[in-house]
């Protein structure tokens, strides 16, 4: 192995580059492995799980492509709002067919938020099921459609899917779908707090899905446990599309239960998994409680967050599993890294790897631009295949972040050893990763800005043992008011999905600032971790 002296690694050939699309890859797997398992429901009761073969899903999403044309143009927006569910994929492949790009939406978005996205996405329609925790979805699709004067030319509840289906023209011709169209686009929030449409083509989705499956060693006997988000690129990207060009199986649960999770392992056979990290402490603790068989699985797959030495070796040990770790970002395809399946546990767990192959990678000064020594931080830049068409309908935002020699400027602070392995060491980008999920203070200081008691606010990312990092506001009242930590959640509750409402709330009468009045997070973050925070905190619950 070549030994590096400065932090540049270099595009390997050791996968090629496939001229593919999303439709491309099921029309083959439905050619090369027609009788085999594609996808099973495992939100229904063993032994009646529904099954799709290969040629089952490719017949119904070619349906669904005719159905699609019978009432929108090749290249429309189609918006899919809705948790797992086999009809996702069914639309996933139908868009592809019928030559529409795919609009991913987080079913736990609130009105404001479902409303931003399909019009700035200009989504000519919107799939969703029926209700999601409680909430009404048509109810609060109508809410968005008045408040965002949204132009939505369908509504489809997927209750009502094989109705849509049935309006497909048999002789309908589909059209011809090159690689280098756009796919999907997928939105990730950024430090202004408006969300920004990642637009990732066919080629960049289909060969970086391959890639990672590859690396994984998955092929037509894997039994992939897929509980990553459909919304996510880890999960209609990376579980979809990588088990499709393995000619494994899909096994879909609508959400992750650490429990049904392990049983379903146990039931079906499962080979390998997605877990990030909060969810393999939660693994863990279940199988410890009632153990399951879980002889067949192989290979489990982490990212989002630093997983602990001790949990990658209890996994290893007491799963009996290989693990991996990967990193990458929604305008990456997502993967960027990947650690290798022999890798040693503190690879595992203090690395994020080396380059997937044909990917470039360097470590660069923030400043300067200069690439840096080995060993030595500084951000992380990837070029490549892998890269995002750009930002949709912005393309300040696109310029800012794809510079003119085709780097994708990630914001995060790395170190790269000789090997090629990165380290994480910061984030440029002021963002919380909470269990998984990527969440934008801005996006939360809007919201708290527009109380009437707040007159300044800074949302930070504490330091969780379970979540990783937990969501906590700062604040400075206006003079003469007071305000309870409920009636605040109640206000971010509001106009924010659950996962992005502060949890610890404090109040000082001056926020740490620059000269200039830039908050300054990071002293907050330490004063937390020296406790003297704490003593600013509100009592929780409104108590």
């Amino acid at each position: 192995m070549q030994r590096l002296t400065e932090s540049y690694f270099a595009a390997t050939d050791e996968a090629p580059l496939l001229e593919t699309s999303c439709a491309s890859i099921l029309r083959e797997a439905a050619l090369q492995w027609p009788d085999a398992v594609a996808l099973i429901d495992a939100d229904d009761t063993p032994p009646a799980r529904r099954r799709w073969s290969y040629a089952e899903l490719h017949q119904r999403a070619e349906r669904t492509a005719r159905a699609l044309l019978a009432n929108f143009e090749p290249g429309s927006h189609i918006a899919i709002w809705a948790a797992n569910c086999p009809e996702w994929i069914v639309l996933q492949f139908g868009l592809a067919m019928a030559g529409m790009v795919m609009v991913t939406i987080n079913p736990a978005n609130r009105v404001s938020e479902l409303g931003y996205v399909l019009g700035q996405s200009r989504s000519r329609a919107v799939f969703h099921q029926r209700h999601y925790r409680g909430v009404d979805m048509a109810q609060s699709i109508a809410a968005a459609t008045q408040e965002h004067d949204l132009e939505l030319a369908r509504v489809v509840c997927l209750e009502h899917f094989d109705d849509f289906l049935n309006e497909a023209n048999a002789d309908c011709l589909l059209p011809a779908v090159a690689p280098q169209d756009p796919a999907m686009i997928q939105y990730t929030s950024g430090t202004t707090g408006r969300p920004k449409g990642a637009l990732l083509n066919h080629f960049s989705v289909t060969n970086n899905a391959r890639m990672m499956a590859e690396l994984k060693s998955l092929n037509e006997n894997t039994v992939n446990l897929a509980v990553a988000p459909l919304f996510h690129t880890g999960g209609c990207v990376a579980g979809v599309l990588g088990s499709v060009q393995t000619g494994g199986a899909l096994l879909l649960p609508s959400a992750f239960d650490a429990a049904s999770m392990l049983d379903l392992i146990e039931q079906e056979q499962a080979t390998y998994t997605f877990a990030v990290p909060t969810m393999l402490v939660a693994l863990l603790a279940e199988q410890s409680s009632r153990p399951r068989d879980l002889s067949s699985l192989e290979t489990v797959f982490s990212g989002a967050a630093t997983v602990p030495v001790e949990v990658v070796k209890r996994v290893e040990q007491e799963f009996n599993a290989r693990l991996i770790i990967g990193y990458g970002q929604t305008e990456t395809s997502p993967a960027i890294t990947h650690t290798r399946l022999d890798d040693a546990p503190d690879d595992k767990s203090e690395t994020i790897g080396c380059a997937l192959p044909q990917v470039e990678v360097k470590i660069v000064d923030p400043e300067s631009g200069a690439t840096m020594p080995v060993g030595h931080p500084g951000e992380l830049l990837t070029r490549g295949f892998l890269v995002m068409m750009g930002y949709y309908e912005m393309p300040e935002a696109t310029a800012a972040t794809i510079d003119d020699d085709g780097w994708l400027h990630t914001g995060d602070l790395c170190s790269m050893d000789e090997r090629g392995y990165c380290r994480i060491t910061g984030r440029l980008k002021d963002m919380i990763i909470r269990g998984g999920e990527n969440i934008y203070p801005r996006e939360i200081e809007e919201v708290l800005y527009a109380h009437e008691a707040i007159e300044e606010v800074a949302v930070i990312g504490l330091p969780d043992d379970h979540w990783g990092e937990s969501v906590a506001a700062v604040l400075r009242l206006c003079e003469g008011e007071s305000v309870r930590s409920q009636t605040l959640e109640n206000h971010v509750g509001a106009s924010l999905a659950r996962h992005k409402v502060p949890r610890r709330w404090f109040v000082m009468t001056e926020i740490p600032a620059t000269a200039s009045g830039k908050l300054q997070k990071y002293k907050l973050v330490d004063m937390f971790k020296e406790g003297t925070l704490q003593k600013f905190e509100l009592p929780c619950r409104g108590a």
